[in-house]
């Protein structure tokens, strides 16, 4: 599911490129230690452009992968194109959990995923002058359970309870942009309606909506939804049988009702990832969605 869902991207990044042009040498660094927990060395990928001076603005792109699987490098050239278009932009690995549908998850329940990929916002946030990164101009994106942990990044701060254990001192992990692509937004639904992630999510989650009833609260990006939230823009498929397509509903609902800035893309009779095309359209897109709220100069 997740290669399928990354060749599609990279083959559409490609083709918008090949068509505008690539633009500008890049700089490329691989298997950066962003934290370490325990024994477990956290890395990521990092692509800026060589000759752009100054600071820029930064996407930190988050694989999916049901928060059992997936790697950082299916987001490759995505940060690689993402740096063509004038971008410092990274790849992370995060702590995935061991569920499967025989047996319940015994390692990383959530929130560590949440608490490694905020570790990663802050630790660009941190090396911002090494990285030519502006630190006020910060986005980030996701496909899938990488969209789940992208829309959580984006609409949770340090009042949530999901920073981790890290100093008073430490940067902000909030985000100044969010493209959320087909991730489930609140758990308990999620678990109900999409049965094929069932098992993904109860490991996630550490048990079922009526066991841990907190954990799917706190797991659920619409639990924290307010009117100051970045903006977020989602696609989804209406044909989606992984991730139902009112789990997007389901965030522009709340959204709404709150005031906070949300974009929802319908494409219909799309699945779980999308054809050439419709990846086409989401690139076309997405680079203006972030330009227009990155590429501005911080205030």
């Amino acid at each position: 599911m997740t290669r399928v869902f990354s060749a599609f991207l990279c083959a559409a990044l490609l083709l918008v490129l090949c068509e505008q042009g690539f633009g500008q040498d890049l700089i490329v660094e691989k298997d950066i230690e962003y934290a370490k927990v325990g024994d477990t060395s956290l890395k990521l990928n990092i692509a800026r452009p060589k000759s752009e001076e100054g600071k820029l603005p930064c996407i930190v792109w988050i694989h999916g992968g049901g928060w059992v699987g997936g790697n950082r490098e299916s987001f490759q050239q995505a940060i690689e194109a993402s740096a063509h278009k004038g971008y410092v932009a990274a790849t992370i690995s995060y702590r995935l959990t061991d569920a499967n549908q025989k047996k319940p998850a015994t390692k990383n329940p959530f929130p560590a995923q949440i608490h490694d990929c905020k570790a990663a916002v802050r630790w660009l946030r941190a090396n911002a002058e090494k990285y030519h990164i502006d630190p006020e101009r910060m986005g980030v994106a996701g496909g899938s359970a990488g969209g789940h942990l992208s829309l959580l990044v984006g609409t949770t701060d340090g009042d949530d309870g999901l920073e981790g254990d890290v100093p008073a001192t430490a940067p902000s992990s909030r985000v100044q942009a969010v493209l959320n692509l087909f991730g489930p937004t609140e758990m308990v639904s999620q678990h109900k309606d999409g049965p094929i992630a069932r098992f993904m999510v109860e490991g996630l989650c550490g048990g079922t909506p009526e066991a841990v009833p907190e954990q799917y609260r706190l797991c659920s990006p619409v639990t924290f939804v307010t009117k100051d939230d970045p903006p977020i823009l989602t696609f989804h498929g209406t044909a989606d049988d992984i991730v139902p397509v009112q789990q997007a509903k389901l965030l522009d609902e709340k959204c709404r009702e709150v005031g906070a800035p949300h974009e929802l893309r319908l494409f219909e009779g799309q699945t779980h990832s999308f054809d050439g095309a419709h990846w086409k359209k989401v690139i076309d897109e997405a680079f203006p969605f972030f330009d227009s709220h990155l590429k501005k100069k911080a205030a």
